[in-house]
């Protein structure tokens, strides 16, 4: 089973499916080694690694570096984030095969336009593209990929606009008629209720997807009870890194020694854990054992 496969399987059998973004293969390593069920190689964490606002600044093959990394590192699904799909509808049809060529589960595209600020950003730009234009990059994906499960997330922004429920449902509806796969309302309000409100507004049959970044309150019975199909935790990770690595930084500067932080950092053996270190070396004694059966060693 490839891995958009089992992001679909995932979506059919559980409650609700748990992703946590990544930066980088590191972290997204980490992110399935504490049992979440995808990775979400988001935008902002990637552009924040880069050093560059989250504003269209890097390219589309930065971004599908960082995620195909990722692929190489994971046994799970990635989802790779692609802003408003770095261009036109040919654009989105381009990304769409590279990206699923790739191994990558599904791309999440938004419905803003080009270049996209953060949508958490105070006063930051959230013109929307028309409904018409955004549907032509849902039906180009979904011409464009080849194995009917690699998922298509249209995410919809209506309501970090200001614009309304109304048209937030109206585009959805549209979205999920061209072919979106999912459908993801977007919030940036400290409570989920309009979040609730949307999901309980909501008559289509695409999944509802949601990312608690500021009503962070929210309980997953919660999300469960208003048919919140996948639950995507984007930037928490890069954030948790930040303020860790702030906070060594500010100690080691003026440490007569490591002593007393030490504790704040992983062991190398946990590093090598992670690396596969420890696995070189029965690596090692398997091929020499092949090349012993083979005559090249005596």
């Amino acid at each position: 089973m490839n891995q958009s496969d089992n992001l679909v399987n995932l979506l059919e059998k559980k409650e609700i499916v748990k992703v946590c973004g990544a930066y980088d293969a590191m972290s997204a390593k980490l992110v399935e080694t504490h049992g979440f069920d995808a990775v979400w190689a988001g935008s902002f964490a990637i552009s924040a690694i880069h050093n560059v606002p989250d504003a269209s600044i890097l390219t589309m093959t930065e971004f599908f570096d960082a995620a195909s990394n990722m692929v190489q590192s994971c046994q799970i699904p990635i989802i790779a984030d692609c802003d408003t799909g770095y261009g036109d509808a040919n654009n989105v049809r381009h990304i769409v095969k590279k990206y699923e060529n790739a191994g990558i589960a599904g791309i999440c595209i938004e419905d803003k336009t080009f270049p996209k600020q953060n949508s958490l950003l105070k006063n930051g730009n959230n013109q929307l593209l028309s409904e018409k234009d955004f549907v032509a990059k849902i039906l180009a994906a979904n011409e464009a990929k080849q194995n009917k499960s690699f998922s298509i997330i249209a995410r919809v922004e209506a309501l970090i606009s200001g614009i309304g429920m109304d048209e937030a449902l109206k585009r959805a509806y549209a979205y999920e008629k061209a072919g979106a796969d999912l459908i993801l309302i977007h919030s940036k309000k400290i409570s989920p209720e309009e979040i609730f409100e949307f999901s309980e507004s909501w008559k289509g049959s695409s999944p509802l997807v949601a990312i608690p970044t500021t009503y962070y309150s929210v309980k997953m019975d919660e999300l469960i009870s208003h048919n919140i199909k996948m639950v995507i935790y984007a930037n928490q990770t890069l954030r948790a890194a930040h303020k860790a690595l702030t906070n060594l930084l500010t100690k080691m500067k003026d440490a007569n020694n490591m002593d007393k932080i030490q504790n704040e950092m992983s062991s190398m053996d946990e590093i090598f854990k992670l690396q596969e270190m420890f696995d070189i070396k029965s690596q090692e004694k398997d091929i020499e054992e092949k090349l012993r059966k083979l005559g090249y060693i005596s």
